[in-house]
């Protein structure tokens, strides 16, 4: 529930109550001594869906824009009238008031902002480096990225350019800044005594799985998305909802910039590729959930220009998440390959070591590497094995032009194979030794 208090202007006090008395809303009329202009103010109990409609009605019988209103959330109301408007006004959506105020408290000052955007990027690149994927969610708690999304949205539905234009800008800027403290903290910490000597992070799980970007991540995105847009909507953010926006931006942020440091370009491109996937769906699905949800601009004749702006902003959101999620496509296509391919190589060559013929050896392990990047480039699968013998069989010598010929009929593609082979030696059983019963 809501509690609404209006100041009402000289002469306008009977159309005032007259349109509350046909709402059947219960109001307190209070005299008004403060300001000449105003005679009175009216306080009235309202559902957080009825706010916007009721105002919308006061200002036809009157209420100006000098005065002020405060709509007050409240968490319980006695009335006979209430169910009544319960039941005219149900939803728990607030009024465009409301998502505008929420929109600008979302979106802090930029000393605020970019100060809590340098301390998640930290946090969050030193849990890519640990490979620690509670340091991250941490570092997601601090993140203030749900409010440029949400703002930038709410702005744009509501025909409000200077909130869009903020939010906008916080969301590059801040998102440019993460990738650059990263960068600049990778390059400080690289050779140093705080990491393994030659590491390679592109072999981190936790840096690995945000160079690798697929169709999943969409959902992701666009869950965060629209999960923040209907907590704002609703009235019930919370710091939870910011964190799952967080988590589609800071760390393939952060893992862009440790790319940039170790000058691996292809994860710099990838994890940016995320990134800007990421906060394309992010913004597009809070304007589309703002927008029929049912929100515009509080005068009718800025509607047009507010359906123009979200038209022409949504198309470009479209068309940029398209084009780039071509890049989604060709990551997950290559992906789902190179595992197959990793698969049947691994089935084939356990199949080829069953055979009777070299029951004299045993396979101790296959492992393949095909990557992505091998996949794209045309290169083919090198599959490295191990085999066990016993110290008096003889090495056969064309074991590895049998496999690759059998892998290459059974997976209709050209790999590589290298074996090798260990000789395991098993000392004689020691016998017992019988107990005398002589002590020292």
């Amino acid at each position: 529930m809501r509690l609404v208090q209006v100041l009402v202007p000289e002469g306008n006090r009977a159309q005032v109550l007259e349109a509350l008395d046909d709402q059947g809303i219960d109001y307190a009329v209070f005299d008004e001594t403060g300001r000449g202009e105003f005679e009175a103010m009216v306080q009235f109990p309202v559902p957080p869906n009825g706010v916007e409609p009721v105002l919308d009605d006061l200002q036809a019988a009157g209420i100006s824009e000098s005065a002020y209103t405060i709509v007050l959330p409240t968490e319980t109301v006695v009335s006979r009238r209430i169910t009544a408007l319960q039941a005219l006004y149900p939803g728990t959506r607030i009024s465009r008031d409301e998502l505008k105020e929420q929109a600008s408290t979302l979106a802090p000052e930029r000393s605020t902002f970019f100060a809590f955007i340098v301390l998640s990027t930290l946090i969050a690149t030193t849990g890519l480096l640990l490979d620690s994927a509670a340091t991250i969610i941490g570092a997601m708690v601090v993140a203030p990225l749900m409010g440029p999304a949400i703002t930038a949205s709410a702005g744009s539905v509501l025909a409000d350019r200077s909130l869009a234009s903020r939010g906008v800008v916080l969301q590059i800027t801040g998102l440019l800044l993460a990738i650059a403290v990263a960068a600049a903290l990778g390059a400080a910490l690289k050779g140093t005594v705080l990491l393994p000597p030659g590491i390679d992070i592109r072999t981190i799980p936790q840096v690995a799985e945000r160079t690798s970007p697929g169709f999943l991540s969409l959902f992701l995105a666009f869950g965060s998305g629209i999960a923040g847009a209907i907590s704002i909507s609703r009235g019930s953010g919370s710091a939870l909802i910011g964190v799952a926006i967080a988590v589609a931006l800071i760390p393939p942020a952060a893992t862009a910039g440790l790319g940039i440091a170790w000058g691996y370009t292809g994860v710099a491109v990838t994890a940016s590729v995320l990134v800007l996937v990421n906060l394309l769906a992010i913004n597009l699905s809070a304007l589309l959930l703002f927008w029929f949800s049912g929100y515009r601009p509080e005068q009718t004749e800025q509607h047009a220009a507010a359906r123009s702006s979200v038209r022409r902003r949504g198309v470009i959101l479209v068309i940029a998440l398209v084009a780039l999620s071509a890049v989604l496509g060709v990551v997950t296509l290559g992906t789902y390959y190179t595992t197959t391919v990793e698969h049947q190589v691994t089935a084939e060559t356990e199949q080829f070591f069953d055979d009777p013929a070299l029951s004299a050896y045993a396979l101790e392990s296959v492992r393949v590497q095909y990557d992505l990047q091998d996949a794209l480039l045309g290169d083919k699968p090198t599959v490295f094995v191990i085999v066990g013998q016993s110290d008096d069989a003889a090495v056969p010598p064309d074991v590895s032009e049998r496999l690759d010929r059998h892998l290459e009929e059974r997976i209709d593609d050209e790999v590589a194979v290298r074996v090798g082979f260990i000789t395991a030696q098993e000392s004689e059983p020691i016998p017992p030794t019988t107990d005398t019963g002589v002590g020292i």
